[in-house]
């Protein structure tokens, strides 16, 4: 089986994301149970638990190349360019922090690489179809 470019970028992507989760997680709870209003220890790690099994899927989704999986990646990776104008807003006190300000900007930055991944699987389907290279 071998993974062409917008596989390896969507996978790295989840690792990525997956990565943060957990380290976050680790290092910073506070963080991560202000940002996902979670009350308890116990529901984190149940949300990291969850999330981590919808990323293996999708990453398995990803690997088999479903077509279901790379409709649904790229129009939620569509929408992550809502996060940097949403990041904007909380940096200028317009929406309310969930969190510090490095938390806020690495939010944006995520919903940028989203985006731009996003437009990177649209140039592939032109070219390829679903999951074609870019």
């Amino acid at each position: 089986m071998t993974i062409n470019r917008t596989q390896a970028l969507v996978l790295g992507f989840f690792i990525l994301v997956w990565a943060s989760l957990v380290v976050l997680f680790a290092v910073a709870p506070e963080v991560y149970y202000r940002a996902l209003k979670l009350s308890s220890a116990g529901a984190g790690l149940l949300f990291l638990i969850g999330i981590s099994a919808f990323i293996a899927l999708l990453g398995i989704g990803v690997l088999r190349r479903w077509r279901w999986t790379f409709w649904l990646i790229t129009v939620a990776f569509l929408f992550g360019v809502l996060r940097i104008p949403a990041s904007v807003l909380t940096l200028k006190g317009v929406l309310p922090a969930d969190g510090p300000t490095w938390y806020v900007l690495y939010q944006g930055f995520l919903g940028l690489v989203q985006f731009a991944i996003a437009l990177f699987m649209l140039v592939g389907y032109r070219r390829a179809g679903t999951w074609g290279a870019f």
